[in-house]
């Protein structure tokens, strides 16, 4: 039996809304306890109101949101415990990514690593917080995608952006020059196929994002 079609339109504009608010507030360009109204999100992205609120409704399960009843919403403010738990678990998860990935990773897999730390090498000399961020992303994604895993990835993607918020808060070139280091030891591994050191350096690379996220002082509104 064939199955009915069902409209796809509202779907596809609640996640375009997902990914603008999602992206403005890791940006900073929506603030920090900024007080959102759906209606003013919604004329600013020439959207409806009803996927905006189905995007907001995200962010609060997200926690880049927060909603009380009868009074307002707003974007959470930075919070460095919250992030610091978020890091944690986002640490296991892409230990588990490498750990399942490293000894398979293809040739092109090892390419695509090693030319996405050499953009994240040159935003780090740049100053260029974003490019920087979305270089390192695209490195560990390659791993995340190798390993297959949708729930791991779906961990990741749901505790990334709340910590990624408070990284830019915080951006320092001497962790991210590091970072470079930790990066090309790790793609060095994974195209050895050793596992072990795979993981140990993701270890490293993320332990070393919470001892820098500890030094983070931000008001917790």
């Amino acid at each position: 039996m064939t199955a009915p079609l069902a409209p796809v339109g509202r779907v596809l504009l609640r996640d375009q809304a997902l990914d603008r608010i999602r992206t403005a507030i890791v940006s900073g360009d929506l603030a920090p306890g900024a007080v959102v109204k759906d209606a003013d999100l919604a004329a600013r992205l020439g959207l409806s109101v009803a996927p905006v609120r189905a995007a907001l409704a995200r962010l609060v399960d997200e926690g880049l949101v927060e909603a009380k009843p009868q009074s307002h919403t707003r974007v959470t403010p930075l919070r460095p415990r919250q992030v610091r738990d978020a890091a944690v678990v986002v640490r296991a998860m892409h230990e588990l990514a490498v750990r399942e990935a490293a000894g398979r990773v293809t040739g092109d897999d090892v390419a695509a690593m090693r030319a996405a730390n050499e953009r994240f090498a040159a935003a780090v000399r740049a100053g260029d917080v974003d490019a920087a961020l979305a270089a390192d992303d695209d490195l560990h994604a390659v791993l995340l995608d190798r390993a297959g895993n949708t729930a791991l990835t779906a961990t990741v993607e749901r505790f990334t952006p709340a910590i990624r918020r408070l990284e830019r808060a915080r951006f320092a070139a001497a962790h991210g020059r590091e970072s470079v280091d930790l990066h090309d030891r790790l793609v060095t591994a994974c195209a050895h196929d050793d596992v072990d050191v795979a993981v140990a350096t993701t270890t490293e690379i993320w332990t070393a994002l919470l001892s820098e996220l500890e030094e983070t002082d931000v008001d917790p509104g």
